[in-house]
């Protein structure tokens, strides 16, 4: 489901960050959609932004009343138009891949590292030196610790993934053999 809602949201992100860096409002895009984001979260909204039965322009209407002027008129059309489509409960993840996008932009790509074991500050920095090398300009990484794994690390950046845990060749193994 979440990729279902990341096919559905990445389009209105690329629509929001090309019409924001052409408006020179990167930040201000990037503040108001992280707004919306933090409302449409809220657990009681959330419920009725999935309850067929609550009409969209009710929840549009409430979403703009408690933003207020918080929110710019082009953001606020935004919210509009997903109101219109049925797609307010994507907000969080456009938001998400928004900031993902002008982070990109501004050379910095983050990058998740999954670990079966602690990640040493030496291995670390080595890790970051070649994943600058390998994608061309400065990285940002977060390491998690997931035993699950067994050995080895899993690399996560945009919709890239380069699996080279145990796990992970457990499963191509399997896969291989049609278990």
């Amino acid at each position: 489901m979440a990729g279902d809602m990341t096919t559905i949201a990445r389009p209105y992100a690329e629509a929001a960050f090309e019409r924001a860096r052409e408006a020179g409002r990167l930040d201000v895009w990037s503040e108001a959609l992280a707004l919306l984001a933090a409302v449409t979260s809220e657990a009681r909204l959330a419920e009725q932004i999935g309850n067929p039965t609550v009409p969209r322009e009710l929840i549009r209407d409430l979403i703009l009343e408690v933003c207020g002027d918080a929110l710019p008129a082009e953001a606020a059309n935004l919210l509009r138009l997903l109101a219109l489509n049925s797609r307010l409960a994507a907000i969080p993840e456009i938001a998400r891949l928004f900031e993902e996008r002008r982070i990109a932009d501004q050379g910095v790509r983050h990058i998740l590292i999954r670990s079966a074991f602690e990640v040493e500050d030496d291995q670390r920095e080595s890790l970051a030196q070649s994943l600058a090398k390998r994608f061309g300009g400065q990285v940002d990484l977060t390491i998690e610790t997931d035993s699950a794994l067994l050995g080895g690390i899993e690399i996560r950046t945009g919709d890239l993934v380069i699996d080279h845990s145990v796990r992970g060749k457990i499963k191509q193994l399997a896969h291989a053999l049609q278990f």
